[in-house]
C-alpha cells in the first residue's frame, strides 16, 4: 500500500488490517478530516450526496468495512474488528483529530471510538444510530434470525446495490445480533463522551419494524440528552432509517458544520 497524501488529489487503495484488507477513498486536501462509518452492510457509496452536499472544503474519507463493498473478506467480523478497522484507516490516512460520520451501525462505532480515544476526536454526528435501544434475548435473537432466513435469496442480489455483505444470512444475523447488544448498553458510553456529538433522527417506520416501534426506539435516547450536554439532537427528518442519507443529506451535512462549530467554540 502506498499510504495517502493529505495535501494531493484523491487517493483510492487497500489498507491492510489484520486477516483482510479495506477499499478507502481519501480525497485528500488541508480540510478538516471527516471519516464515514457506513451501517451494517452498506459500502461507501451512501455517502456520496453528504460528500457532495459538504463540498471539497473538507478532507473525505470513507472506506468499506470487512466483506462490504470493495473490501475483503475475514473471519472476524465482529464489532470490536469494525473499531480496529478504524484505527487502522486512521493510521494509513494520517488523519488526525477526525470528525465522525456514522450511520446507523456506523454511528455506535464512532462513539464508542470517541469514547476511548477523547483527545483524538473532534466530534461524532450520529445518522439515525447509536440510540440505547435493542432487540436482545433470546427473543430478540430468534426475530433477528428469522429476519435474515427470510432474507437469504435477497442476499446477493442486494449486494451490488452496497444493501448487503459477502456474507452467509447466518453471519448478517450475527452481526446483527451483536449490534442490538451494543446499542442497548450504550447509555453509559454517550454519558462518558466528551466531544461535541450531534444526531439526525429519522422519523419513518423501518424494515421489520413500524413507526410507532422506531419511535419508542428513538425516546430512549431522552435521558442521555438530559443527562449529557455535549450530546444535541441536530434535526428530526421524515426519511426513515434506510433512506436517510439519499433523502435527508443535506440534514446530515448540517449536522457535520454544527458539530465542527462546537468543538471549535470549545477551544477558543
Amino acid at each position: 500500500m502506498s499510504a495517502p497524501n493529505p495535501t494531493t488529489s484523491t487517493w483510492t487503495g487497500m489498507v491492510p488490517v489484520d486477516d483482510t484488507a479495506l477499499a478507502v477513498t481519501d480525497t485528500g486536501g488541508p480540510g478538516r478530516p471527516v471519516v464515514y462509518l457506513n451501517g451494517a452492510y452498506a459500502s461507501q457509496r451512501h455517502w456520496r450526496p453528504v460528500i457532495a452536499e459538504l463540498g471539497a472544503g473538507w478532507r473525505h474519507i470513507t472506506y468499506d468495512e470487512r466483506a462490504r463493498g470493495r473490501s475483503k473478506r475475514s473471519a472476524d467480523y465482529s464489532f470490536e474488528a469494525c473499531v480496529r478497522d478504524l484505527d487502522a484507516v486512521l493510521d494509513a490516512t494520517g488523519a488526525q483529530r477526525p470528525l465522525l460520520v456514522g450511520w446507523s451501525y456506523g454511528a455506535a462505532v464512532a462513539v464508542h471510538w470517541a469514547d476511548r480515544n477523547p483527545d483524538r476526536v473532534r466530534g461524532v454526528v450520529c445518522a439515525d444510530g447509536a440510540i440505547p435501544y435493542g432487540l436482545t434475548g433470546e427473543e430478540g435473537r430468534e426475530r433477528i434470525r428469522g429476519l435474515f432466513r427470510r432474507m437469504r435469496l435477497l442476499l446477493p442480489l442486494a449486494r451490488p446495490l452496497g444493501l448487503a455483505a459477502r456474507m452467509t444470512a447466518d453471519q448478517h444475523a450475527d452481526v446483527n445480533i451483536e449490534a442490538n447488544e451494543i446499542v442497548a448498553a450504550i447509555a453509559p458510553v454517550l454519558d462518558r463522551v466528551t466531544c461535541p456529538v450531534r444526531y439526525v433522527l429519522a422519523t419513518g417506520g423501518n424494515l421489520g419494524a413500524g413507526e410507532e416501534e422506531m419511535e419508542q426506539v428513538r425516546t430512549a435516547l431522552d435521558p442521555v440528552l438530559a443527562g449529557n450536554p455535549n450530546i444535541q439532537v441536530s434535526a428530526k427528518v421524515a426519511s426513515n432509517h434506510s433512506h436517510i442519507l439519499r433523502k435527508d443529506f443535506r440534514a446530515v451535512a448540517q449536522a457535520v458544520r454544527e458539530t465542527a462549530a462546537a468543538r471549535d467554540q470549545e477551544v477558543r
